[in-house]
């Protein structure tokens, strides 16, 4: 067993709010901790700090050596075993091989192109090479994105065996509970350290949230009586002032002094009460809210909005799926389902007319129909957000107004897109759909790099809006509480 300690860390990005301020934590090697917190919070700011790839101030002692997920991948289309290998693995083919079964995983996926494998597929053999490497400490950045729910038990019982420890980031509460031991979150720049699961972690955040209610709505009772007698005081004084200038040449002296000595008081205690209202204000705590998201949803007056029928999709070397028939109507949330590799992004890509293999079938829309989407693959947003929203012709005040309701602060509005955390772009990405103006919506797993907050707002959305959706989605809890129909692959 090996400790990670870190002693009063401190860490900004230029221009920006300390992410970290003063922070002491001690953590166990043999830990498998959930490293938990809001979008553009530092979860992957902290992973790379732990691999010394970021400068910051003060310390972090450890002899562990870290490796990372995901893997930094070179030349894609050659064999997956090749690419493994040129990611700086140092062990032996057999030891991925013998992690890839322990995941009850296809070892002849090593000699497939990477770039062919699904992204659950590309998961499973960049963990395998992870823990296939000895005397390492894996450091998983969203290892859950890409998987569908059978890829997320697999992984979750994978990681449960393990007997060594890792540090994992994930937005998916059920796999972190099924697979973590203790949390540590990031709140408000500092670490806060809770033994158990996810579930353990929000019962006590929930605790101490009420907890903080409680105490704000007294400090404001407080604050509110303050600034009454603060007032009455001053009122009190302007009195005795307005009683001097009114009064007698005879009577001046006297009550010029008394006004001037009541003024003093006035003046004293208004400082003093200055100080206890600040002071109250400052002991008030921050409670996170979930604020209601907007959706621009076009009115129709087609009751049919798509029409799949008979569609095949195939590649020269893969069949995805065969034969899919499917309705979307106005008030359809219908989920795609199916497991990694059937096909399901190659379905919408067939929709909006990207799809690169072979097709077969009818894909009929109604007339005039405008279509918006949350893709996958969002790699070619950058530039500055307003050059973004111009290019997407999106009104730049609303796509910036949703961007602050999921969180992002405003000193990133400056931040080019590509700079940006893989959560902040995947928001940049649904703010841009959420603003396009549509009749469908077209979203390819939009609860990756979203963190619970998100994922509540998207729920709530939906539910009070019902715009017509084609997800993909492999989060239980979202689908239980969006989706109206299914169409199975």
């Amino acid at each position: 067993m090996e400790p990670i300690t870190i002693n009063n860390l401190t860490f900004a990005y230029p221009g920006q709010e300390p992410l970290f301020n003063h922070c002491d934590l001690n953590i166990s090697s043999d830990w498998k901790l959930g490293l938990l917190g809001r979008n553009g919070r530092g979860k992957t700011t902290l992973l790379k700090i732990l691999q010394k790839q970021l400068s910051f101030q003060e310390s972090i002692q450890t002899n562990l050596k870290f490796n990372y997920y995901p893997l930094v991948i070179r030349e894609p289309n050659d064999y997956t075993l090749n690419v493994l290998m040129r990611s700086g693995y140092q062990g032996e083919q057999w030891q991925i091989e013998r992690e890839l079964n322990l995941m009850a995983t296809p070892t002849e996926l090593l000699w497939q192109p990477f770039s062919s494998l699904s992204g659950g597929e590309q998961t499973h053999v960049m963990l395998a090479t992870l823990f296939a490497q000895d005397g390492y400490f894996p450091l998983l950045d969203e290892p859950t994105n890409h998987l569908d729910q059978d890829g997320r038990k697999q992984i979750a019982q994978y990681l449960k065996a393990k007997k060594n420890g890792f540090i994992i980031t994930s937005h998916d509460r059920d796999f972190l509970d099924k697979v973590i031991d203790h949390s540590l979150v990031i709140e408000q720049h500092q670490l806060v350290l809770t033994r158990g699961n996810y579930s353990d972690y929000f019962v006590h955040k929930e605790q101490r949230d009420s907890t903080a209610i409680k105490k704000n709505e007294n400090l404001l009772k407080d604050i509110h009586h303050l600034k009454q007698t603060r007032q009455a005081k001053s009122q009190w004084a302007q009195q005795a002032e307005n009683e001097k200038k009114n009064n007698s040449h005879a009577d001046k002296g006297f009550i010029g002094a008394k006004a001037t000595k009541m003024m003093k008081k006035a003046t004293i205690m208004k400082g003093r009460l200055d100080t206890a209202i600040e002071e109250r204000k400052g002991l008030l705590k921050e409670i996170e809210n979930v604020v209601p998201l907007t959706i621009n949803v076009l009115p129709t007056n087609h009751q049919l909005l798509l029409s799949i029928n008979d569609l095949t999709l195939s590649y020269p070397t893969k069949q995805l799926c065969s034969n899919i028939t499917a309705t979307i109507e106005k008030n359809d949330q219908v989920l795609l389902c199916g497991n990694n590799g059937t096909g399901k992004s190659s379905i919408i890509n067939a929709i909006i007319g990207t799809f690169s293999g072979k097709q077969s079938g009818d894909i009929l829309f109604s007339s005039a129909l405008k279509i918006s989407t949350v893709r996958q693959d969002y790699s070619d947003n950058h530039g500055s957000l307003r050059s973004f929203a111009s290019s997407s012709k999106i009104n730049y005040d609303q796509f910036l107004n949703l961007l602050r309701k999921l969180g992002m602060e405003r000193a990133t509005f400056n931040v080019p897109i590509e700079e940006m955390s893989m959560g902040q772009q995947k928001k940049v990405e649904l703010a841009r759909s959420l603003a396009e103006p549509a009749h469908l919506y077209l979203w390819d797993e939009p609860l990756n790099y979203l963190d619970t907050y998100n994922q509540q707002q998207l729920i709530q959305l939906i539910q009070e809006k019902r715009p017509p959706m084609l997800i993909v989605e492999h989060d239980q809890n979202f689908i239980k509480q969006t989706a109206t129909k299914k169409i199975e692959i």
